[in-house]
Parts: C-alpha cells; structure tokens; sequence
C-alpha cells in the first residue's frame, strides 16, 4: 500500500461473492459504494497497491487531468463534494490520487479490497450461473485465490493497458528506459541527463516541458503532430468555487446535458463557423484559446461535423504554432495535417514554446523512422541520437487492452477475444451477448472517453446497481445482451461515428496505435442523448438484455 494509504487490512477472501469487481480506481470504488448500499457481497481485485486506477499509475512529470477539478470529482455524496478542496482548476496527478485514496478513507473501501491481486481467469458456470474466478498475485502470477460470483463488474479503465512499442533493439538501450503509463513511484532525476522522448501524444505534450526544464539535452522523435491548446491553469479562484458549491446539484444537472457531460459555465457555442466572417471567427477562437482546455472545439457548432468547418480550427492552431514556435522549419513540423479532434485534443502548459529552449530538438521519424535502439540511443537513419534515459509517451491499447489479458469465457466456452476478434461489439457499452451477468464500466460502445469520465462511470455504476437491484427483485438469475440488439447498437455507434469527423485520422479511438488490432471507432459521441436511451431501455423491462 502507498505511503498515504491508511493502513487498513482487508477482510479474508470468502468462496463466494454475489459481486466481483476487476479494479479499484474510480469506477471500481463506486461500484463496491454502490453494492453495499444494496446489501451485496462484494470483493474488488486490483493489480496495484492501492487505489486510483489510472491515476495511481500514470505518474509521468507534469500529469494532470484535462477536465476542470469542480467536474472531475464525484457527484454521488454531497457531504464529499462540498468537503474536498481542490487547488488547481486542472488537478495534478498527486492531488487526484490524495483524492480517490480520500474516498477509499471517507466510505471504508479498502476493507473489501484485495490488493497486488489479478484477475487472471473468469470463466461462466452454465450449470450453476454464476462466475469462477482465478486470481494471482501481480507481482508474480502465484495463484492467490479460486472462488465464485453470481456477477462479474470489470471496471478495468479506459486507459490502464500500456502500449508498448515493437522498436528493434529497445532491449538493448544500456541506459533507462521508462514508460509514461508506469512510471516509478520515486520519480526520476534528470538533471544533467540526455533525455530522448518516443511520441508526441497527451502524456508527451504534457511531461516534455518538464524534462526539459530539468535534463541537459531533450530529444523529441516524432511521427505525427497533435494539436494542443493551453490549459491556462491555476488556482481555483474561491469565489468561483463558493458559486459552484453554493448550487452543485444543479451545475452537475447541466453538465449531464452537455454533449461531453462538462463545459457546462462555459460559453455557448457559436453558429456555423462557415457563416461567420473571418474577422469574427478569429475572435471567436482567441476568446476560446485564451480560455484554454478542451472546449476550444466547441467554439463554433459544426466544428466537428465536416472537414471544411475544421479546417478553419485546424488553421487558426496551425497559426498559434507559428506565433509561438521561433525556428520556422521546427513550427511547420509541429503542425498537424489532420483535422482538429479526430485524435485526442491535448490540453499543455508551454508546450510550444519549450521547442524555442536550445537544450530540447525535435527528430521528424515520419520522414525518416527509427531503424532501431543500440546501446548507445536511438539510430534514425545513418544518425545515431545519443541518450542516457528514453521514456517511452507511447500511449495505451485503449478501451480493450487490460479486458483481453484476462482469460474471460461465456457461455459454452466463448473466450471474449474470439468474440471481439473483429473489434469490440456488446450492448450500451454494458454487456456482451454469451456472456450472463458481466457487466463492464465505461466500456467501447459508451461514451467513456469522449466524455468527463466520472460523470459516465456514475451513470454505468448506478445503471448496473439498478440492474442487479431489479433481477433480485424480479427473482431473475441472468441476465445477458441480445445478440440483435448488440448488432443493432454497433450499427449505430458506427452510424454516429460517421457523421463526424473522429474515424478520419488514425487515432486509439479506433485502436491504429496498437499493431494488429482490429480498427473499429469504440467510443460513442453524445452523453445525454446515451443516457436518455438507458432510460428508454430500463422504461420497457430492460429492452435489448435477455432476462431469465
């Protein structure tokens, strides 16, 4: 357990449990809330030493979360949302783990927690209906424990399966190597360092004005150029905190009605940028940029709904770039091609402007790619850039990475990656056909990440408790999606996908950085309109789920 862990010892593991929850990050802990409240016995695995998912490993230089503290938080527990204070209007990755190791502390999770344990197997009993699961030791894959569960909860996160890299000779590099998805508790001094950063997505944008500050000599390699607004971040004001908290309900209200469930006190987007003149749509954007964070597309309404409306986005950051950017021919390779959104938009402090450092160059590995890593540093072409640590920003095999470490079988032995072999397919996000009573939070086919992520987990938490709640009930024993309704709704994620223009560039939305992975958009745009169809769902008897 973590040094601001409380040292709380958890309960001995039962045979049986009426639910098992596969992690203890935010949705895990709310769902092991949830579960209490409605007198279930419930036990969480989870592969750390503590809790906070996401944010207990991802500790890179300069992590923070990209939506505003007030609306990153939970919702559920007035008593917690008035209490908690947070600094910083985008909190840094200490502050958000103090949080959530807070919340494991405030409820008493972490007796029903069993840490540095994984699942490793989680096969379906037909003749019992009900769930074995295996679970080792994270440390060393030793078996810790075989027992049972009538449901199964895999709140495995979004982003928690690292992505690495198949570069020759990475095994070679003789000095450290580190990857920003696990990085060392300790940190890692730099100073006087030749650092080399592989990628140039959110946790790069956000880590390389670190190191830079900090080693002797930075070296970026980059294949493709994202997009990055600032974040503009600083202390919460405490005023605008005292007006948050003074009506939180109802703030938290309108946010569930923003597309992306935050954003809600900012300002309402403008008509068709295509309308505007060019006077005022550069006003519009500078409002925005000035602004900072991730609602600059939302500056105009049709911004990501055609190539022709983004690409004015796409030229007013391209002209940021060249404002900020010193050396002309650097500020042309850092701007990106593609259109604005179709990857993550990344949100920095100084990202830009720390390329104008002499100690920090920039390697274009689109034009000529890494041959490979020697002992010495990373050879691109004939050219041999030599390194003392190389940190791997290479993101995450999103959304399905951790699900498909685990050796999860449905009904009659299907294995979930056979059944996902063509890309992830299940109903709401929530449920797979063949596989009874496994539930998973904030799964491809939700709006997950295109979203505020703990509004969506609250939603997914409440509507699974409702669901178990109702089958109890009901004196119903399973429950699983229809296979016609699990087709239909991957018709439609695909459907509202198209409209836009998220499935343009090759993005982790659609699984491009992970070689040989099928590419399917896994997200779905649009928080309330998904919501209000939850609702229309439980409204009909839980329509799309086969019930007995």
């Amino acid at each position: 357990m973590s040094a601001a862990a409380s040292p709380v010892a958890s309960k001995p593991l039962a045979d049986h449990y009426d639910l098992v929850i596969v992690g203890a990050g935010f949705g895990g802990m709310y769902m092991l809330h949830k579960a209490r409240a409605l007198g279930l016995s419930a036990r969480v695995f989870e592969a750390a030493d503590d809790v906070g998912g996401t944010w207990y490993w991802n500790r890179y230089p300069g992590a923070r979360c990209d939506i505003e503290s007030l609306e990153y938080s939970y919702s559920f527990d007035e008593d917690l949302q008035q209490s908690w204070r947070w600094s910083e209007r985008f909190a840094t990755q200490p502050e958000i783990l103090r949080y959530a190791q807070h919340v494991a502390e405030r409820f008493g999770l972490r007796t029903d927690i069993s840490f540095n344990a994984r699942v490793s197997e989680a096969h379906f009993d037909e003749s019992a209906s009900q769930w074995r699961v295996s679970v080792a030791s994270s440390a060393d894959g030793a078996p810790l424990a075989e027992l049972s569960a009538r449901f199964v909860v895999m709140a495995t996160g979004c982003l928690s399966s690292t992505n690495q890299p198949d570069i020759p000779g990475l095994d070679s590099f003789a000095g450290a190597t580190y990857h920003t998805g696990q990085w060392p508790h300790e940190g890692v001094d730099f100073t006087g360092k030749r650092v080399g950063v592989i990628g140039t997505g959110s946790s790069a944008i956000q880590s390389i004005p670190v190191i830079a500050a900090q080693a002797k000599e930075l070296t970026v390699f980059q294949r493709t150029p994202n997009y990055s607004v600032p974040a503009h971040n600083a202390p919460i004001d405490p005023t605008y905190e005292q007006r948050i908290k003074s009506d939180y309900a109802n703030f938290r209200a309108r946010n569930r009605e923003m597309i992306a469930a935050f954003g809600a006190n900012a300002p309402t987007p403008e008509g068709s940028v295509r309308s505007a003149s060019a006077e005022h749509r550069r006003e519009v954007f500078e409002r925005w940029w000035e602004r900072g964070g991730l609602g600059f597309t939302r500056a105009f309404d049709d911004l990501m709904l055609d190539d022709g409306a983004n690409e004015y986005a796409c030229e007013f950051v391209r002209g940021k770039i060249h404002q900020i950017v010193e050396d002309p021919r650097t500020a042309e390779l850092l701007s990106p091609s593609q259109v604005i959104g179709c990857k993550r938009l990344c949100v920095d402090t100084d990202y830009y402007a720390t390329y104008n450092r002499p100690n920090v160059h920039l390697v274009d590995i689109r034009s000529t790619p890494i041959e490979r890593i020697t002992p010495q540093g990373v050879q691109v072409g004939e050219q041999v850039h030599a390194l003392d640590c190389l940190v791997l920003a290479t993101g995450f095999d999103a959304m399905t990475g951790t699900l498909m470490k685990i050796d999860i079988r449905g009904a009659g032995g299907l294995t979930l990656r056979d059944a996902w072999s063509a890309g992830p397919r299940n109903y709401l996000g929530l449920m797979v056909a063949g596989f009874p009573n496994l539930f998973m939070v904030t799964g491809p086919g939700s709006p997950s990440v295109l979203t505020n992520m703990i509004m969506s987990i609250e939603q997914h938490v409440e509507f699974i408790a409702d669901c178990i709640a109702w089958l109890r009930d009901g004196g119903n024993r399973r429950v699983e999606a229809a296979e016609s309704a699990q087709d239909a709704w991957v018709a439609h994620v695909n459907e509202v996908a198209g409209a836009t223009v998220f499935p343009q560039c090759n993005s982790w939305y659609l699984g491009a950085n992970v070689p040989g992975k099928a590419r399917v958009f896994m997200p779905l745009l649009g928080f309330p309109a998904y919501v209000q169809k939850c609702r229309e769902v439980v409204e009909h008897g839980y329509e799309g789920f086969v019930v007995n």
